[in-house]
């Protein structure tokens, strides 16, 4: 079974469905068939929208990556600011230590002051141990030597046996230079010539069972050199190296890239072309820093010169993780992306309400044009059926009268042409009948909307019906059965109007049944406001594709007559402002459902 609400009113229909197999009817007019906003255009605009929020959010994720950026090379600069600030005073006390001499007046030196200096002793005491560990496994070459002090920025190390005499060195010295008596007190000797312009620092280590000594000679740049590493070695302990900055770690290195200081698990290699570092020591550039994965951590590696005595003495490399900074990337990535969904909604849905609305406002046009094509073939067919009653109901007349004389007079002298003389005219008289039903459905379909509205009682209109069909149905084999409302209800109608209406559904469903069958009319209250009248029937029922016609003046399935029962039918419940509902089932049956207003609402034209 299927249903279907038709309001005449306003042509929209409500669908309801009480059942898989129903088949639904619905006079709407087509959407979609054309539009203001082609969809090409809608997705133009669409995509042209998205790409600009997509592009703003890239912008703002750019730029506060490029803050966090900063944030994290601020904070460098600043470590580095402070080991500037600790290895400037670190070498400033070792120069003050340095600076000492025997023919000056003694100036206490601070406690501070020695610090440093112990530590270049210490540095120097260690390369002493790394020389002589070698020297005892018997690992010692002039080769080795040599390359141990380019490393390590020595003007010369050589090692002296018990007797003073030089095993190996890594270059040749003039002997003058060479102390006769090493021992210990050389290192006091060395600190008092720091000061002292284009003179040679020397530094003895002696064997405690004094089998030997090692000879260690700084000039000006390797003083410099170890006094400048020192000092930035001794910064940062003092900073903690490092920890507890974020930092995975740190390095500094001199302008001919060995390293003063280091902190943490440094990266086995740097490319050179990884970072500017020849801009950076020129001081073209103040910071550089880049983006990396440092043992599976996101770090930033920062790149920052470092000044001592107002010059560019080296680059410090620092790791800065990025875990914090990446969460705040992500978190204000996800608010972005979710700010782009909620505007590319709001954006889809606007166009989506502009779309339907436009095409909504299409429909109404269409459905109005619709409206007064078929207001103007109604009004042409009404001429035309007054027409048709002025010129051919007086010729129709003549030959009805002719056919009738022709039949009473002219009946021929031979029996065998009476039966055909009979058929003849009875074809005539048939044909003639039948023109003069068609003039007066045109006539009538016509005048279906001038109604006279006046109360009257709904079960009197459907007696007077049963009574007139009372008769055909009892031959047909036929049942009509009714169930009224006691009392009857009383609705402004067009009497005349409405029963015609009724008449044709009536007559519809008797002619869908072929041989028994059965016809209830039934009347009761619908809803507040309105009646309901129910006409089923146990007839053929009706397909899809007949639903969606039967009430189109254009469509029918008779074989004789103009098929304008039931469009003249829905036209007359639409000016009583009523409703149809149609539902019907194939080889089952159809039900009408008529709904009028119980009180009056104007004529609804």
């Amino acid at each position: 079974m299927m249903r279907i609400v038709v309001n005449p009113q306003n042509r929209r229909y409500k669908e309801i469905v009480t059942a898989p197999e129903k088949i639904v009817w619905q006079d709407r007019p087509s959407q979609g068939s054309r539009s203001f906003l082609q969809p090409i255009a809608v997705a133009i605009v669409c995509a042209v929208f998205i790409g600009l929020i997509l592009i703003m959010g890239i912008m703002d994720l750019r730029r506060l990556d490029k803050t966090l950026v900063g944030i994290l090379e601020n904070r460098a600069m600043g470590i580095v600011g402070v080991v500037q600030r600790l290895a400037q005073e670190n070498l400033n006390n070792l120069v003050q230590a340095s600076q000492q001499k025997e023919d000056r007046p003694f100036v206490p030196v601070a406690a501070e002051a020695f610090s440093p200096q112990k530590l270049l002793i210490n540095a120097l005491v260690q390369l002493g141990k790394e020389v002589d560990n070698h020297w005892k496994k018997d690992r010692l070459s002039e080769d080795y030597l040599r390359k141990f002090a380019d490393e390590k920025g020595l003007l010369m190390i050589a090692v002296m046996n018990r007797k003073g005499q030089c095993v190996f060195q890594s270059r040749s010295l003039p002997p003058k230079l060479v102390p006769e008596n090493p021992s210990t007190k050389i290192t006091l000797e060395l600190f008092n010539q720091l000061g002292r312009a284009n003179k040679i620092g020397f530094i003895a280590l002696r064997r405690q069972d004094g089998s030997g000594t090692i000879v260690i000679a700084l000039d000006p740049a390797g003083l410099r050199f170890w006094g400048t590493k020192v000092s930035v070695e001794k910064a940062l302990q003092e900073l903690g190296g490092g920890q507890g900055q974020g930092m995975s770690y740190f390095m500094i290195k001199d302008t001919h890239e060995k390293i003063l200081a280091s902190a943490g698990k440094l990266p086995e290699k740097w490319t050179p072309a990884e970072m500017h570092v020849s801009e950076i020591l020129s001081g073209a550039r103040s910071v550089e820093s880049r983006k990396v994965m440092y043992l599976e951590k996101p770090i930033l590696d920062i790149a920052i010169p470092v000044y001592l005595n107002g010059q560019v003495v080296g680059v410090a490399r620092m790791g800065l993780e990025r875990e914090s900074t990446e969460k705040i990337l992500e978190e204000n990535g996800k608010n972005i992306l979710i700010f782009m969904g909620l505007t590319m909604l709001i954006a889809f849905l606007s166009l989506w309400m502009l779309y339907m609305n436009q095409n909504r406002h299409l429909a109404g046009i269409i459905s109005m044009e619709r409206k007064l094509e078929k207001a103007e073939r109604l009004s042409a067919l009404g001429q035309l059926a007054a027409g048709v009653a002025h010129e051919i109901r007086n010729p129709l007349n003549a030959i009805s009268m002719a056919s009738q004389r022709l039949k009473r007079d002219f009946i021929p002298a031979d029996e065998s042409k009476t039966k055909d003389f009979q058929v003849i005219t009875g074809v005539i008289r048939d044909e003639i009948r039948r023109l003069n039903g068609i003039i007066e459905e045109f006539l009538t379909f016509s005048r279906s909307r001038r109604l006279d509205l006046r109360e009257y009682p709904v079960t009197e209109v459907l007696q007077k019906i049963v009574n007139l069909l009372g008769e055909e149905v009892h031959e047909k084999g036929i049942t009509l059965e009714t169930h009224w409302m006691d009392p009857s209800p009383v609705i402004p109608m067009d009497m005349d109007k409405l029963q015609q209406a009724l008449l044709n559904f009536i007559k519809n469903a008797i002619e869908s049944i072929s041989g028994t069958g059965k016809v209830i009319l039934t009347v009761k209250q619908e809803k507040k406001g309105w009646i309901n009248i129910r006409i089923v029937d146990t007839g053929c029922g009706m397909t899809s594709e007949e639903i969606e016609q039967i009430f189109n003046p254009e469509y029918t399935t008779k074989e004789k007559g103009l098929g304008l029962g039931l469009p003249l039918s829905h036209e007359i419940i639409r000016g009583h402002g009523g409703e149809i509902r149609v539902t019907s089932q194939k080889d089952v049956g159809t039900t009408f459902e008529i709904l009028l207003p119980a009180e009056k609402k104007g004529n609804r034209n």
